[in-house]
């Protein structure tokens, strides 16, 4: 008889979030062990507690869940946890801090949809953020050549960097978008568009994007007005407007919950899992539409 499946939550944040607390109940987890303002000096007691109460097959039904609004500090966390296994004595673990691995996969299988990856040319609009630099990684990983656009040149030119030392065969050039003309030329010919920018900063205006008459898909992962991608509604899921499948935050969303539910699934599957963005794609490529 299998064990009850224990997700230990480790939060950068003070209070640990309530959104994937909910997330992992409805994935089917058991127990939930929630740790709000964790530090990576704390992360080894709390690794110990979960891998030393439970052995053999049974360290499959304990799993850990990195979260928080701090992309950063999240990955500093998963550092330190799998610093912490050692041989076989080790649990799966999953890094979703602010929903960027999640969130990225979405946007990238909605694309996926409408025009193949494989050598597509991208643009990602305000790629040097959490999400965006996600979303980057994948349609690299899958083939695209990608525009990594910023305000900032060097910020771009960072995220080529950094991205390139984790692609092999990376195809990525940093372009700069500090005004309306920038962002339009940095999308000629391009056939997919996806805006990762902050909440309620426009990145692109609707008549720029009708504009661009290469698009066949355009992304905005914004939901708070006005929309990064103007003229893009929150809840568009593959709308047609000016020629192109549109998709806002709320239609991207529903896709992002199953993939978040289903990687919490998948962790209980065997104990030696790290589930980061390219491992979290390709869950939600099994997952379909």
């Amino acid at each position: 008889m299998s064990k009850p499946k224990i997700l230990l939550q480790i939060d950068s944040d003070a209070q640990a979030s309530v959104f994937d607390a909910v997330a992992a109940i409805d994935a089917g987890v058991d127990h939930l062990l929630r740790h709000g303002d964790v530090e990576v000096s704390q992360v080894r007691d709390l690794v110990y507690g979960a891998m030393f109460t439970r052995g053999g097959d049974d360290l499959r039904s304990t799993a850990i869940f990195i979260g928080g609004s701090d992309v950063s500090a999240g990955e500093a966390l998963l550092a330190q946890v799998q610093r912490t296994f050692f041989g076989p004595v080790r649990v799966s673990v999953m890094l979703d801090s602010n929903g960027a691995n999640t969130t990225a996969a979405a946007a990238v299988l909605a694309a996926a949809k409408h025009t193949p990856l494989a050598n597509s040319e991208a643009v990602v609009l305000a790629a040097t953020g959490p999400v965006g630099s996600r979303v980057v990684r994948l349609l690299a990983m899958e083939g695209a050549s990608v525009r990594v656009a910023s305000r900032n040149r060097a910020r771009a030119e960072a995220v080529c960097k950094a991205v390139a030392a984790k692609t092999s065969g990376a195809r990525l050039t940093p372009v700069e978008t500090a005004s309306p003309a920038q962002t339009v030329a940095a999308l000629k010919d391009a056939q997919i568009v996806i805006a990762a920018g902050a909440p309620g900063i426009e990145l692109l205006s609707a008549t720029a994007r009708a504009e661009c008459k290469s698009l066949l898909v355009a992304i905005d992962l914004s939901a708070v007005p006005p929309a990064g991608l103007a003229g893009v509604e929150a809840t568009d899921k593959a709308k047609t407007r000016d020629g192109m499948a549109c998709y806002g935050a709320i239609g991207v969303g529903g896709m992002k919950m199953k993939i978040h539910k289903a990687a919490i699934q998948q962790l209980f599957t065997t104990n030696d899992q790290v589930l980061d963005a390219e491992e979290i794609y390709r869950i939600a490529q099994g997952l379909g539409g």
